[in-house]
């Protein structure tokens, strides 16, 4: 089994000891995305932008894996308060329009860093590199 370490600087550094991404033959697994802005480093300021910057951070992950959204399986997202999954909900409908992965959405009591909402997926490359 070949291991590929997947890093790049269009996403946040990993905030502990772990990699941003991780592929194994064709089946790329992310760490799970917060929403810190990759340029300064600072969370973004309330759910919504949250949201949009954890997405847009797992598209870079994705595609410096070689990949991209369209070729994710699975999600998973973790909310700090159940009641933002209506929000969350709406903001992920309108980056998985056609064909949306499986997905769980899990309640937790924190995240890092005081981050609201953490999404990570598997995504499938089309071959085995």
């Amino acid at each position: 089994m070949t291991r590929t370490i997947i890093h790049t600087d269009d996403a946040p550094a990993a905030v502990g000891p772990y990699s941003q991404a991780v592929r194994s033959g064709n089946l790329v697994f992310t760490a799970g995305q917060i929403g810190l802005d990759p340029a300064t480093g600072e969370l973004r300021e309330g759910l919504e932008a949250q949201t949009e910057q954890v997405l847009s951070n797992l598209k870079a992950v994705l595609r410096a894996a070689g990949a991209d959204m369209d070729r994710i399986v699975k999600t998973t997202i973790y909310l700090t308060d159940m009641a933002d999954f209506a929000t969350v909900n709406g903001i992920y409908a309108r980056h998985f329009e056609d064909a949306p992965p499986a997905r769980s959405t899990v309640a937790v009591a924190a995240l890092p860093l005081g981050a609201l909402v953490e999404i990570e997926a598997v995504a499938a490359l089309e071959e085995a590199t």
